[in-house]
């Protein structure tokens, strides 16, 4: 091959580009790639779905009635209430209320309570408290739903001033039939939660001194709410008392005087409280074990936190969504992430967002960030969105990780 001078070089940059092109030697033969086509996809068609049952709505029902022009029935419109109860549409709830009223039909009590619990169910609050003002009669059922109601909407100053109005329209006698005490209890439970909410003790403690003016006081659902405002108001000494006057102790006011223990930081007095409920043969449920994990957990008691774990696998509880949290988050803070991931792995079909992102949390505190991402993309394979500030942490020890190495 012979070079061409240095100024013929330079002569050569200035020809056409084709004719650069067709003057370059070719030292590299071409060769054809090889191609291999790719496999055809075969398509299937869906499989043949069963012709799906029509679906008759609330609205279907009204229309077709007036469409004939027949009257219904108040048995119809007690179903129909019952159907927008559980689908929990506030717009078939509006329409069927405003149907009853435009065929002008004398409502009775029991009808009128189950209108209000629809539309507090459908959260139609205020709805319902148009309709509650409208009543001339009210019984124990009529002030429980709407009490309920507002206290959980979050509307707490409304539930307790209905509460108060209570007091002074129903009779004296009324709170003493006993069949009315189960409504009664009810209302009082709820109204202590809502002073929880206000952060009001001594309103609470008024309807505590009510309620023993009226001789509930010894009432084993009442004392199990009793517990647990004192609780939440950090009152344990009076939470204490109440429990030790209690006739019949059963599960919930057990369960609440673990959880007070534990919220005052008495993590020992928690097992311990444990302990004397297996003494005293009283059964355990799955809020008693999801507790008391949380108490191992907090002072590190792997021992502990084991022999919890085999009351529970005795009982059969060890699959419950919030035992299987709360044990995830036991282990991990006692740090045998071996047995954090066991649990996890043995609850596949049970768990939650929340045990994903507890075993999450253990991986990454103790440095693994690689094991997780695994978790987090199980999680994302089973469509549950970790919250941001948990990804946050995982890129964090993944950057220290990576930096480190």
């Amino acid at each position: 091959m012979i070079v061409a001078p240095q100024s013929q070089a330079f002569h050569h940059l200035s020809d056409p580009v084709e004719n650069f092109i067709s003057k370059a030697p070719i030292h590299l033969s071409l060769n054809r790639p090889d191609y291999n086509p790719p496999p055809s996809i075969k398509i299937k068609s869906p499989p043949k779905k069963s012709n799906p049952k029509p679906i008759t709505t609330t609205s279907d029902v009204l229309y077709l009635m007036d469409s004939l022009k027949l009257p219904l029935q108040l048995d119809i419109y007690a179903s129909l209430v019952t159907e927008c109860t559980k689908l929990r549409d506030p717009f078939k709830a509006v329409e069927l209320h405003k149907h009853m009223r435009k065929g002008r039909i004398r409502l009775s009590l029991p009808l009128l309570n189950r209108i209000l619990l629809m539309y507090v169910s459908c959260g139609c609050t205020e709805n319902a408290r148009q309709l509650f003002d409208q009543m001339f009669v009210r019984d124990f059922s009529t002030w429980a739903v709407m009490i309920a109601g507002f206290c959980e909407e979050g509307s707490y100053i409304e539930s307790v001033s209905l509460f108060t109005k209570m007091l002074r329209e129903q009779h004296f006698s009324d709170f003493c039939d006993r069949r009315m005490k189960f409504l009664v209890i009810g209302i009082v439970a709820f109204v202590l939660k809502a002073c929880v909410g206000l952060m009001d003790l001594e309103l609470g403690m008024q309807v505590h001194c009510w309620s023993c003016k009226m001789g509930y006081s010894k009432d084993a659902a009442l004392s199990s709410s009793l517990i647990n405002f004192y609780g939440k108001m950090k009152r344990f000494e009076v939470a204490r008392n109440v429990f030790e006057h209690i006739c019949s102790q059963n599960t919930a006011i057990w369960t609440s005087r673990v959880v007070n223990c534990s919220s005052d930081d008495d993590f020992e007095g928690a097992v311990f409280v444990f302990k004397e409920m297996g003494t005293s043969q009283v059964r355990k449920n799955s809020y008693t074990f999801s507790s008391v994990f949380k108490a191992c957990g907090r002072m590190a008691d792997l021992v502990c936190g084991q022999q919890v774990h085999a009351d529970a696998i005795k009982l059969g509880l060890e699959s419950d969504v919030y035992v299987l949290c709360a044990l995830v988050d036991m282990y991990g803070r006692c740090g045998s992430l071996h047995d954090a991931y066991m649990a996890f792995d043995t609850g596949r079909d049970k768990r939650n967002g929340a045990c994903y992102n507890v075993m999450v949390k253990n991986y990454v505190e103790h440095g693994y960030s690689l094991k997780a991402i695994k978790i987090l993309d199980e999680m994302k394979e089973v469509g549950l969105e970790p919250c941001e500030s948990l990804l946050n942490e995982v890129r964090f020890v993944d950057n220290i990780t990576r930096w480190m190495i």
